[in-house]
């Protein structure tokens, strides 16, 4: 063979193996990381806000994989021992967050993400273990309320109540004039104590400073200021709808979202959800009424989601600049924006672009922020804290439990915590 066609040869043969091998490296580059949380209807808004990451590295794919809610916490401990949980995880805060780090999952972000020291301290403690490991970005709070129907109220010349009283008198009312009070069901109970009880029952109880009277153990959730608590919200079931006992979380969503009912008592995360459904121009929100006139509010906003990291995860290196960006001001303000009623910790100057997130704040200056009841230390071990509160309550409004006789199931119930 000629040696000129020879070295022609050659040289196509080893220009074309390496445009394939580049190919191949190139293709190899790219990186999926699955992200995975409690809220199946985020799937879409949390896509549009991974593409702002996503056209930064487009190396790195985010595959947004939710779970159902009421199986989350169990899928996600199953995945992780089984060595297939996701890169990148929404964890739940105190005890339930925590009881996934002792799985010895999740990586130690002190050092990975520095911008946490600047981060409210109450909001990083919540995914921190007592040695100051935290293990969590702290990603957004909720708040809970009351939701209403502001074309029903127009109706009947109805003020927005600031007292319980004013709030019994508006369901009187509301019920005299054959109008649907309230959208409530009490199938799923996690939303009877943590969303009515800890929202509602908070102004009751005495907030923030009576929790921590809860979690040093000075204090019973049999203590009269807690049964209080338990009869106001007894109160309520009365201008609950007809067969409540059967309606489940996401019926009353769309009760209330479909203009079916005046008010709906829920939590600031169901933002997006009503928007979803239409008319959200006729939602007005307020926060819960307060005991007497003149009583500080005492607003829950709890301490929600926080973003962790399988510390297996095949790609670290990607996870840790996801992460990182997770931790900017950048995704708070995307999150905000998309997720509306998802109140960031992430230190920053921000602008909420949303009518209900932004009436929702304008409580906090003027109130004392707490969480809910017992989600943190009363929750570590079963039978917890949030299991007990959700079926008290449920057997409370189903006419099993009167409210003293709640109070007492759940303290029985907790008597490992007191041990």
């Amino acid at each position: 063979m000629n040696k000129a066609i020879l070295f022609l040869l050659l040289l196509i043969c080893t220009t074309t193996m390496v445009m394939s091998e580049g190919q191949k490296e190139n293709s190899s580059n790219k990186v999926k990381l699955v992200f995975t949380s409690w809220r199946t209807e985020d799937i879409d808004r949390m896509n549009r806000i991974n593409k702002t990451f996503t056209k930064q590295h487009p190396n790195i794919e985010i595959d947004f994989q939710p779970i159902k809610d009421t199986e989350y916490d169990a899928q996600l401990k199953q995945s992780l021992a089984a060595g297939t949980g996701a890169d990148i995880i929404f964890l739940r805060s105190y005890d339930s967050g925590y009881q996934i780090y002792k799985t010895d999952s999740l990586i130690d972000l002190n050092k990975m993400i520095p911008e946490l020291d600047s981060f409210p301290k109450a909001a990083v403690d919540a995914w921190s273990t007592p040695e100051n490991i935290h293990y969590g970005i702290p990603a957004a709070g909720v708040v809970h309320g009351v939701y209403y129907r502001k074309s029903i109220f127009e109706k009947y010349n109805l003020p927005i109540p600031k007292t319980w009283n004013e709030f019994i008198t508006i369901c009187n009312t509301l019920q005299s004039k054959g109008e649907t009070v309230f959208a409530q069901g009490t199938k799923d109970n996690w939303m009877l104590y943590e969303v009515i009880y800890s929202g509602l029952g908070a102004n009751f109880y005495g907030g923030e400073e009576a929790r921590q009277r809860l979690l040093s153990k000075e204090a019973h959730i049999t203590d009269t200021n807690f049964l209080t608590a338990f009869e106001k919200i007894n109160e309520l079931k009365e201008f609950f709808p007809e067969r409540f006992e059967g309606i489940d979380y996401v019926t009353m969503q769309q009760i209330f979202g479909t203009g079916n009912a005046a008010m709906f008592i829920g939590g600031s995360w169901e933002i997006g959800i009503f928007e979803d459904l239409g008319g959200l121009d006729d939602v007005g929100y307020f926060a819960p009424p307060v005991a007497e006139d003149g009583d500080l509010l005492q607003y829950c906003f709890h301490v929600d989601a926080g973003v962790a990291m399988n510390k297996n995860t095949k790609y670290p290196e990607e996870a840790k600049l996801y992460m990182t960006w997770l931790a900017s001001p950048e995704f708070a303000q995307l999150y905000m924006n998309e997720l509306p009623g998802f109140f960031s910790y992430t230190p920053g100057e921000y602008e909420l672009t949303n009518k209900l997130a932004k009436e929702m704040e304008s409580y906090v200056p003027g109130s004392e922020a707490t969480v809910r009841t017992v989600w943190e230390k009363l929750s570590a071990q079963a039978p917890s804290g949030n299991e007990l509160m959700g079926e008290a309550i449920q057997k409370m409004y189903a006419g099993e439990l009167t409210p003293n006789e709640a109070a007492e199931y759940v303290d029985k119930g907790l008597s490992w915590y007191y041990e």
